[in-house]
């Protein structure tokens, strides 16, 4: 089971520092997902730095979230 996000904190070159309610801090690099079409519009910085935590995942303001990741073919 996937540890719930508590915290997000957005940072340039499209960078995610996380926090998680287990204790563990770490940082993910969404430039790879960008690609897929329920990321694209994320490549707008003012969109991407919209980033929060809701329900233990990290969303955006045009509900994009984390637990809609793209499925690799």
């Amino acid at each position: 089971m996937n540890p719930k996000v508590i915290k997000v904190n957005p940072e340039p070159n499209f960078m995610l520092n996380l926090w998680f309610a287990n204790g563990e801090q770490r940082r993910f690099d969404m430039k790879p997902y960008l690609d897929f079409e329920v990321f694209q519009v994320l490549s707008n910085p003012l969109l991407f730095n919209t980033a929060t935590v809701f329900l233990g995942s990290v969303t955006w303001a045009n509900d994009a979230d984390l637990r809609k990741r793209p499925v690799h073919e």
